[in-house]
């Protein structure tokens, strides 16, 4: 980018703050890529902290929008991290990499003249924006049972967006529907084992962890204003809690976002997994703030409020709560029994 990193976060605050109304947020991530506000700096590249604020700016605006935004970017990441220049000028892409056991893709080379040249074959479920995108990385199962990815033009005929598996409340506008892919045409995207072996992965997931702290951030500035100069001791406490999650939510964002950038091609696991925890709970301490101080008036009379305490815990459920806690404590106790570390990494 051109412009500094400042100067992409206020730029999207001007923009998100001028619009007349609020647009599906489809059509929005479409007017953002237009106007050139998708070009974020990359993970690891020395200005993480920036491309998060700008992650956590969006979130504060939408999660619906946000959702969609940071999968866009996150394609554009990984298709670098691959150096993949395949993406046309103003395109928008979605990553649908979940991989439900009932919804795979196989993906097999076309040609064995051209390897890079792959075709696309199943069910893939959880395809957010699916009806607002132009293009998507996929992940899938190659013939050797290897996982892979392919860059696939959705506007081509063996691609079906349907109706089917999105029924949310919360998250209504992202529509991760199930698409249908029949002898789709597409592009290898690195190879075997890419996706999770990068250094980006983890790096990627504790960017998601940016967008629910932008939105929890928000939830609890809103609740700031609310309480200006009442006087009510139980209400305020809550404010106090909200404010004690979200400095600790913001200090532990920064200094993994330091620590990616001192050392970009680490395993970012255990990091990553501490961040969003972390973050998550947050998340949670300040919804049960806001709702505990100010009760069901802005739940039910505020379209923002209303709409971001519908939003926030869908969006939350990226993480897997105590299977990710399991996971992280495990990794944690394999870690000091390698390197004999005990408590050493917590301490002062």
């Amino acid at each position: 980018m051109n412009t500094s990193a400042k100067d992409s976060v206020d730029g999207i605050r001007r923009f998100l703050a001028a619009l007349p109304e609020r647009p599906d947020a489809g059509q929005l991530l479409c007017e953002m890529v237009d106007a050139g506000l998708d070009r974020l700096s990359l993970p690891g590249s020395g200005q993480t902290l920036q491309r998060w604020r700008t992650l956590a700016a969006v979130a504060a605006y939408d999660l619906s929008l946000v959702k969609l935004y940071e999968a866009h970017t996150d394609a554009l990441a990984i298709l670098a991290e691959a150096d993949a220049d395949i993406a046309p000028p103003l395109s928008v892409w979605g990553v649908w990499c979940a991989e439900p056991p009932k919804a795979r893709l196989d993906i097999h080379v076309a040609s064995a003249e051209d390897p890079g040249r792959v075709i696309v074959d199943g069910v893939k479920a959880w395809c957010s924006g699916a009806n607002a995108l132009s293009h998507a990385i996929v992940s899938g199962w190659n013939p050797d049972g290897h996982p892979c990815l392919a860059a696939v033009d959705l506007d081509q005929p063996g691609v079906t967006v349907t109706d089917e598996g999105w029924n949310a409340v919360g998250m209504a506008e992202t529509m991760s529907v199930n698409v249908h892919f029949d002898n789709a045409r597409g592009t290898a995207v690195g190879g075997a084992d890419f996706y999770t072996d990068r250094p980006g992965f983890w790096q990627g997931g504790a960017g998601v962890a940016a967008c629910w702290h932008g939105a929890a951030a928000q939830l609890a500035s809103y609740l700031r204003h609310q309480l200006a100069g009442r006087d009510d001791a139980h209400a305020l406490a809550h404010l106090g809690r909200a404010d004690v999650a979200l400095s600790a939510s913001a200090a532990g964002l920064r200094a993994a976002a330091e620590a990616i950038d001192a050392a970009p091609s680490a395993d970012g696991y255990r990091l990553a997994m501490r961040v969003r925890l972390a973050t998550e709970q947050a998340a949670v301490e300040v919804m049960q703030a806001v709702g505990r101080a100010l009760g069901a008036a802005p739940l039910c009379r505020d379209p923002w409020v209303a709409r971001m305490m519908a939003d926030l815990p869908v969006f939350l459920r990226q993480s897997h709560a105590e299977r990710d806690l399991a996971a992280l404590a495990q990794s944690t106790l394999q870690q000091a029994e390698h390197e004999n570390a005990g408590e050493e990494e917590w301490r002062l």
